[in-house]
């Protein structure tokens, strides 16, 4: 279960092990980029891997999050959005959440 405030989502192991991996990978991207970027440039990032699309949108070390999810028989759909001084924090407790699972 996902969730920040006054909401949360449920997803099944697979969307959240994929979401895992497409977390890492645009980790990956960013910490390749961070290197030749000036503090004060914008980058944005974008994965996509159905059900899941994922922008990471920022500074080399501050940027927002946002998840747009869409279920491959369209039955669930959802958008989830954290900001700079969350999407760091969200990142790293997703990869631990995932990590303890296993």
């Amino acid at each position: 279960m996902i969730g920040v405030d006054n909401w949360s989502i449920e997803l099944q192991k697979s969307e959240f092990h994929l979401l895992y991996l497409l977390l890492l990978k645009i980790n990956e991207q960013l910490s390749v980029l961070s290197n030749e970027l000036m503090d004060e440039e914008f980058i944005t990032l974008e994965l996509e891997k159905m059900p899941w699309y994922i922008e990471l949108e920022g500074k080399k070390d501050q940027w927002s999050l946002r998840f747009v999810f869409e279920s491959q028989d369209l039955t669930r759909s959802f958008e989830m959005y954290w900001p700079i001084p969350i999407a760091k924090n969200l990142f790293y407790e997703i990869k631990n959440m995932w990590e303890s699972m296993d």
